[in-house]
């Protein structure tokens, strides 16, 4: 069959019915609901622009007619990756007969394909989970099996109700401009003394090492590398009091730090068998962030901040010139050393929360996409979306919608390389650590994605394979033994979080927004078992500071709001959350006053900690009753965002501090299950 049997009209100009006919084949929602229910229709230019960068171009009827033929013969063709659930019927593209399957330990079997409906056969999965080899007709598919859920919390840890402490990792305060990886393993150790189970840290995926006022966690250059800012220091700088990170000066510093030790790394040459290999690991994939790193910090003084603005020898990974830049030239050598000096950090920080008796041990966070201007897009722009942004479409907090600076994967180049972006993507983000956040969760569904230079509105959702995103993340949980947590936060679609459930995928239960229809905070013991209690997030207020409003104040700074009227309805909110931690027997008597905060950080911290979730995760912030959350969404520069740090000690040696630690941990432990 022809493409033009596909969709027709093909042969003649582009109409909008041939263009929305390869939207809908590719993946593109030509069509879309608001938050109020109403519907909207994509624009023609919008689509051309978002197909081409799925490298679908569809500007004339000749480039639309190659485009929908690649379409068909890549459905056509056997993927390069099949998923499946074990013990269950799987079923692909292919005719009636025998093939082979060849297990991940080396076992062959022969398996029957029998008809499932025209054109396509079934088989039932075989009962162990893995990447195997399934080899029918002339095809061979990795086939990877997934167990029929992610691990749970409760599986990994010896308590029965297991439960941990969210920190931003840079704010970690012992006594140096920010914390590192070292630091991190001290407070894992003092928290498993309390018994934390775990410690959710934000993302620490490399930024950009050239650019280190950007230090927006969630804003990565790539995230198979590590942020080298967090390499344990092999100094201690001098001792800072300040209360906000100076990144344009700290950064610079450390950096100046870690050219030291890499210069007496050079002379003595201790560890350099240990280098060696961890470079060669590493392979091209490390070799290329290096050389990005040290382009970047070449270019970038020139005002050249795009890698796409670079001369054209090194605009491009794959270039002659570029692949002539061998890894022991100093600069790029320095590069991979960084890091060197990462990876063993996190490893060890790791280590140390396993061994201070952590089930879980560190949770990692993984932002939804990266910077398009960044070291993964450089080397390897086929894995993502050029020239898209993605975002929100416009609803009731932002009027004109949201774009995000970030690019993600295209959904067509996953599927024809075996999803191996993802993979690698997912991997690294759980190769230390016990569990992983995945921000913006719902983008393994869709994403709002957007033209380059374009208003959010002009934007469209795209879809993702769900169901194979969802079986992978099932399959590498259960090989790192480690729990996923989904951001499901905002505009969900709908049965996404069933689908999320049933993969074990646990949600996020927030205290502000587990409220019942007509306002009123829900019991704790009503909340979803199979989520994560939390009271707040790196993007909401603290207790302390939404008691006080301390964050209705800052909206009003930056931004036009009526403050009047947005505190005269948190007085109403304030109302109903004491009434609901009375009930809960969390706290007692009558609400305290705006200034009086500590009572009802004990109440809702002690709220929090009695719902039905199987985890709970406390922010550091509400432990020490702070009113300042670490990040104000929508600002940039007007609010010190990602730079805030703790008291000096982390407020570990503060008498309400601990008491709050023993209740939560006495609380969890206590809880029928």
């Amino acid at each position: 069959m022809r493409a033009a049997g596909l969709y027709p009209g093909l042969g003649r100009a582009v109409t909008k019915a041939t263009l929305q006919s390869l939207s809908a084949a590719a993946g593109l929602c030509t069509e879309w609901c608001d938050y109020r229910g109403n519907p909207h229709t994509v624009a023609e230019d919008s689509q051309r622009a978002i197909l081409k960068a799925m490298s679908l171009p569809c500007q004339f009827a000749g480039d639309l007619s190659a485009s929908a033929e690649r379409l068909r013969e890549e459905k056509l063709r056997p993927p390069p990756l099949l998923t499946a659930t074990r013990g269950q019927p799987v079923s692909f593209r292919g005719k009636v007969g025998a093939a082979r399957l060849i297990l991940d330990d080396g076992e062959s079997r022969d398996v029957a394909l029998s008809e499932a409906q025209p054109g396509f056969v079934t088989m039932r999965a075989p009962s162990r989970a893995g990447y195997h080899r399934l080899e029918y007709g002339e095809a061979t598919v990795v086939l990877a099996v997934s167990p029929s859920r992610a691990p749970r919390a409760s599986d990994l840890a010896a308590r029965s109700r297991p439960w941990g402490v969210a920190v931003q990792l840079y704010s970690l305060n012992y006594g140096r401009d920010f914390g590192d990886f070292g630091d991190l393993a001290r407070f894992c150790k003092e928290l498993a003394g309390y018994g934390a189970d775990a410690v959710a840290i934000s993302p620490v995926t490399a930024l950009f090492s050239a650019r280190p006022d950007h230090a927006a966690p969630y804003a990565p250059s790539s995230r198979l590398f590590l942020n080298t800012l967090y390499a344990p220091s092999p100094a201690r700088s001098a001792e800072s009091q300040q209360l906000l990170i100076d990144w344009a000066s700290a950064g610079p510093a450390k950096l100046q730090e870690l050219r030291q030790s890499y210069a007496r790394f050079q002379q003595s040459g201790e560890g350099r068998g240990e280098f060696e290999t961890f470079a060669s690991v590493g392979g091209d994939t490390l070799l290329n962030h290096a050389r990005f790193e040290a382009f970047d910090a070449r270019f970038r003084p020139r005002g050249l901040t795009h890698w796409r603005d670079w001369p054209a020898d090194y605009a491009n990974a794959t270039s002659t010139a570029v692949q002539a830049l061998a890894g022991n030239i100093p600069e790029i050598e320095f590069h991979i050393y960084l890091q060197w000096c990462a990876e063993r950090g996190l490893a060890a920080a790791a280590t140390a929360a396993r061994e201070a008796g952590m089930g879980i041990g560190l949770i990692t966070d993984l932002a939804v996409g990266m910077d398009g201007a960044g070291s993964h897009a450089w080397s390897r722009p086929s894995d993502i979306l050029t020239g898209l942004e993605i975002g929100a479409p416009p609803d009731l907090l932002a009027p004109h919608g949201q774009t995000w600076g970030l690019t993600s994967f295209s959904p067509t180049s996953l599927r024809t390389q075996g999803m191996q972006p993802f993979l690698d993507t997912l991997r690294s983000a759980l190769r230390h650590a016990g569990g992983v956040r995945l921000d913006h969760a719902m983008g393994l569904q869709r994403l709002w994605v957007v033209p380059e230079g374009r208003p959010a509105s002009a934007g469209a959702y795209l879809k993702y394979p769900r169901g194979e995103l969802l079986r992978l993340i099932a399959l590498e949980s259960h090989r790192h033994r480690a729990i996923v947590i989904g951001e499901d936060l905002g505009t969900v679609p709908e049965e996404f979080r069933a689908h999320c459930r049933r993969a074990g995928v646990a949600g996020m239960r927030v205290l502000w927004f587990e409220q019942t229809a007509k306002g009123s905070f829900r019991s704790p013991a009503r909340w979803d078992k199979t989520a994560v209690a939390m009271t707040t997030t790196h993007d909401l207020p603290t207790v302390a500071g939404w008691w006080r409003g301390v964050d209705i104040a800052w909206r009003a700074k930056v931004e036009e709001t009526d403050e009047h009227a947005t505190q005269s309805a948190r007085r109403h909110d304030k109302a109903r959350l004491w009434r609901a931690m009375v009930a809960s027997g969390a706290v007692k008597g009558a609400a305290p006053s705006t200034e009086e905060t500590d009572a009802v950080v004990d109440g809702a911290i002690t709220h929090v900690a009695k719902s039905a979730c199987e985890f709970g995760l406390i922010a550091i912030e509400d432990i020490l009753g702070g009113e300042e959350q670490p990040n104000l969404p929508g600002t940039i520069d007007q609010h010190p965002n990602w730079r805030r740090r703790l008291p000096i000690g982390n407020g570990m040696d503060d008498g309400r501090a601990q008491a709050r630690l023993r209740r939560l941990g006495s609380i969890r432990k206590r809880v029928a299950r």
